[in-house]
């Protein structure tokens, strides 16, 4: 599969997770929530790691990318998650769910700012429609 159907596998995933987790939210607080959720990634991490990872390639990552990557996995994993449960918790999900997926916004202006990319025609509309689908949600 190439990058393109890859992203679209995982639009279609993250676009159904949501009603799972808004379920699981019902009766529960959101650090419980983090807590369970957390439980189906390392679940899903040990049978990954069982079959596809070889342990001298855990060894071999450098300091630099191993702590990027930590702290990656937190900001998203731990503190952004517990975020956006909350949010669900208490929101609508057909507005909580579009406002926090607009992180492409964030991570396309930090793409031209920090790492030099590119800043396209197509890439401009993109961030306006997001940023107008924001103002859509919040005004009505």
């Amino acid at each position: 599969m190439n990058a393109f159907w890859w992203a679209i596998l995982t639009a279609v995933i993250w676009g159904c997770v949501p009603l799972l987790e808004k379920t699981g939210l019902v009766r529960t607080t959101p650090f419980v929530g983090l807590f369970y959720r957390s439980l189906g990634v390392i679940i899903g991490i040990l049978i990954l790691s069982l079959f596809m990872v070889k342990p001298q390639e855990l060894k071999a990552i450098d300091l630099k990318s191993a702590s990027f990557l930590i702290l990656g996995g937190f900001l998203a994993s731990f503190v952004a998650q517990l975020c956006f449960y909350h949010s669900l918790k208490i929101g609508e999900i057909s507005r909580v769910v579009p406002v926090s997926g607009s992180y492409p916004l964030i991570a396309f202006l930090l793409g031209v700012l920090l790492l030099g990319e590119a800043m396209t025609l197509p890439k401009i509309l993109g961030a306006l429609l997001v940023v107008a689908g924001i103002v859509v949600l919040k005004l009505f």
